[in-house]
């Protein structure tokens, strides 16, 4: 049998900045996906507590930001009954450089306890395309015990701190050791004992960031309504807090990187996303971001890695990133939306308040990503923007559904690339009208070009992107290699709400057909239509879905006037967070389990966009109270 790609739906995860702990419901790590991962290198990967050799029984977990908590109970020691009277409660933290695992036992037994925590802690030092794949190579570090204990891999060094200090020290493997702490526990009485691994750079990657949770400016939003209400805001908006990373080549700016654990870096689709979600209440994540990404705007040509001049990149990794036949370079530029997004965010920040001054520094990026825009709208054979990948190591889809599979004709086949998408028309649209508010502000020339330019475009989509079929009248996902409509009905339309590319009537059919049921389920916005041959629940693109783009187009049809639309797919949303601990999954199942939602086993948790749409929903509040103030 194959190796495959560890599921994650189970397990606890916390994040900050570079890092991420990821644990079972008992606190353990060991199998799967299971350790603590830095910098996209696994450095633990094993970490497993008992009391006189026998594992605890978990009863409950959670997790949010940096920290996971684990309440288990030892049946086996203590009163007889059912009621349990030893506990054991870990808590995990992840933090600047370090992990923190505390781990909390007490008794409640009518007699004293005499037992043997044992912890096994166990070396690692592989990348993380590797976990990934499921497909471990090589031999783990080995762990030397000198004055302290540490082991080293290929960029870092890792020490563990014990405290208090273990009565015994005994080494396993070479890979593995096991500490033994003896406890006597009386009637009411607990005992804690701490392990603290700091994990030291030894030699620099392509991009070692660090958090940027200490430079969040949203820490002090206040949220009115109730409990569950609360705990959606708060929690998703810590699990971005704890998404935030510093440039390492200008710390003062910070980003959200895409998601735990798989894609723990820099990423431009994402990474704007999040920010143009949460502009009105953090005007510092978009400047950081735009400063970011210009910094890293491509200078020249390279099709080995999708570089053109005045590109946005796709994403940066620490090394090379090679998963299956993929096989990707640091830096990566391949992507057909990120450059025009981050004209809008640009435009959308300075709308926001974003000091002209801060706009003029960034001109010369404006300047270059619209003409990268421009051409490539002109070297297209039809005028629109579309996306080929060139190397063959790279993503045969450039959008925001990038698996290969997820462009569906209406007969449920594959549409072959190069590919001119729907969003990527609309987003160039947006981003040619924000340019020319923002040119004349600046007083630059070429304003006039602009609003042309993006009216021009729109006119040819409106001329080829419509389908007529079974007597209804609907947007393409986009149009295929040959020119041909893909004509299968996907949430892509959404992303045309509030772009401009559409005219009243026009988006009034979107929305109409987007709140369908076989498009809005109990949990969001479906990515395919559940009436196409294709679609699967637990497809990654074709039937799934998605808190972002459920957001986004919720943000959408808010923005356009739709308010009982909006308002459906508002409590969809809220609906999943109540069933999800309150921290939203990058995406979950079409179809649900009776009343509840059926994770997407390889989801990540957090995502910087899914937590982002917290931010979404919050603002919809705001307009809804709006409303009911003027009796709408």
């Amino acid at each position: 049998m194959s190796e495959q790609q560890p599921w994650l739906h189970d397990l606890e995860i916390a994040v900050n900045g570079p890092a991420t702990a990821l644990s079972t419901r008992s606190g353990q790590m060991g199998d799967g996906a299971t350790g603590w991962i830095v910098d996209d290198r696994r450095i633990l990967r094993s970490l497993h507590a008992s009391l006189s050799d026998q594992d605890t029984v978990p009863v409950a977990a959670s997790s949010s930001g940096p920290t996971s908590h684990f309440w288990g109970a030892a049946r086996h020691l203590g009163d007889p009954g059912a009621d349990p009277t030893v506990d054991v409660h870990q808590k995990t933290h992840v933090g600047l450089h370090e992990l923190l695992v505390e781990i909390t036992v007490s008794s409640r037994a009518s007699e004293p306890v005499v037992t043997d925590l044992l912890v096994t802690v166990g070396a690692d030092g592989i990348d993380l395309s590797e976990v990934k794949g499921g497909q471990i190579t090589g031999t783990a570090p080995s762990i030397r015990l000198e004055e302290q204990v540490f082991w080293q891999d290929a960029r870092h060094r890792t020490t563990v701190h014990p405290s208090p200090a273990p009565q015994a020290v005994e080494q396993l493997d070479p890979s593995r050791l096991r500490q033994t702490w003896p406890l006597r526990l009386n009637p009411g009485q607990s005992t804690t004992v701490s392990l603290r691994f700091e994990a030291i750079r030894t030699r620099a990657s392509a991009h070692d960031a660090d958090s940027g949770a200490a430079a969040c400016d949203w820490d002090g939003l206040e949220v009115t309504g109730d409990d569950a209400w609360r705990d959606l805001v708060q929690t998703n908006l810590t699990d971005l807090k704890h998404l935030l990373q510093k440039d390492p080549e200008a710390p003062e700016d910070v980003y959200a990187a895409a998601g735990t654990p798989w894609y723990l870096t820099l990423f431009g689709r994402d990474s704007i996303w999040a920010a143009r979600m949460m502009l009105p209440y953090s005007p510092g994540l978009a400047r950081g971001t735009l400063r970011t990404l210009a910094r890293r705007q491509a200078r020249s040509a390279d099709p080995a890695t999708a570089a053109e001049p005045g590109k946005m990149l796709h994403e940066v990794r620490r090394e090379i990133y090679a998963h299956g036949e993929m096989e990707l370079p640091t830096v990566y530029y391949g992507t057909v939306d990120a450059t025009p997004l981050w004209i809008v965010l640009l435009h959308e920040a300075w709308e926001s308040g974003l000091d002209l001054g801060e706009v003029r520094e960034l001109l010369p990026t404006l300047h270059a990503a619209l003409d990268w825009q421009a051409e490539a709208v002109d070297a297209s054979s039809d005028g629109f923007l579309r996306y080929v990948d060139h190397s063959g190591k790279g993503l045969s889809n450039q959008g925001w559904k990038d698996s290969g599979d997820s462009m569906r004709r209406a007969d449920g086949s594959i549409a072959p690339a190069p590919i001119a998408l729907l969003e990527a028309q609309a987003y160039a649209v947006q981003a040619a009208h924000g340019a020319a508010e923002l040119l004349d502000a600046l007083g630059e020339a070429g304003t006039q070009d602009w609003r042309a330019w993006g009216r021009s475009l729109a006119q040819r989509v409106r001329e080829r992107f419509w389908v007529e079929r079974d007597g209804e009248r609907y947007l393409a996902m986009g149009l295929d290699a040959v020119g041909d409509p893909i004509d299968g009905v996907g949430s892509n339309m959404g992303h045309a709400l509030g772009t401009g590319l559409l005219s009243d009537q026009e988006e009034k059919l979107v929305v109409e057909r987007l709140t369908r049921p076989d498009m809005l389920r109990r949990f969001g916005i479906g990515t395919l239509s559940a009436e196409n041959p294709a679609y699967n629940p637990t497809g990654y693109h074709t039937g799934s879905v998605w808190v972002h783009d459920t957001a986004i187009i919720l943000r959408g049809m808010a923005q356009g006037g739709y308010s009982r639309e909006a308002d459906q797919v508002f409590d969809a949303l809220v609906r999943l967070s109540a069933r999800s601990q309150h921290r939203f999954p990058e995406l979950i199942a079409g179809d649900p389990v009776g009343q509840d939602p059926v994770p997407y086993p390889a989801a990540c948790r957090p995502q910087a966009w899914s937590a982002a749409s917290a931010a979404v929903l919050l603002q919809h509040t705001h307009r809804r109270h709006t409303r009911q103030d003027l009796g709408g």
